[in-house]
């Protein structure tokens, strides 16, 4: 077991677009379906494996491109003192004065440390400065608790 990790900052308004942080449904769109659905579906179908939005389940980070991957470890700690240190990093721009507070931060890590070393997907998010928005999310491999069917980007 191991784990990658994805680090994404853009405009809350791309993050809010539900339909490209989604896979698009297994099934195509039945004969006769209305023009504007085939062409979402065709969007979303093309769209979502290479889009760098992070996806609605943390583990659907496995079908995106090899490129986002900002890290692999085979250490759940080592994992998560990296998202500790993200989340360090990006504190004074965030915009709720509370979360700015990183004391909590040695607690946040060794909760992180044996959600992973358990098995289990991390995802965080944030908003920055207006309108940002920050997520970092952290994928464990080989195979995904949540979806055991998705390949690990890495060989």
């Amino acid at each position: 077991m191991h784990h990658h990790g994805y680090l994404w900052i853009g405009p809350k308004e791309r993050f809010d677009d539900d339909a490209m942080r989604r896979p698009p449904h297994p099934g195509h769109p039945p004969a006769g379906s209305r023009p504007e659905l085939l062409q979402r579906y065709r969007e979303v179908a093309a769209g979502f494996p290479s889009s760098e939005l992070p996806p609605l389940e943390t583990a659907y980070w496995l079908v995106k491109p090899r490129s986002l991957i900002r890290g692999t470890w085979d250490d759940a700690k080592e994992a998560a003192t990296w998202l500790g240190a993200r989340v360090a990093e990006y504190a004074p721009r965030f915009a709720s004065e509370r979360e700015r507070e990183i004391t909590g931060l040695a607690l946040l890590v060794n909760s992180v440390a044996g959600r992973l070393g358990s098995g289990s997907d991390v995802s965080l998010g944030f908003y920055l400065e207006r309108p940002s928005y920050l997520s970092l999310a952290v994928v464990t491999c080989s195979p995904n608790r949540s979806n055991p069917e998705l390949a690990c980007p890495v060989p």
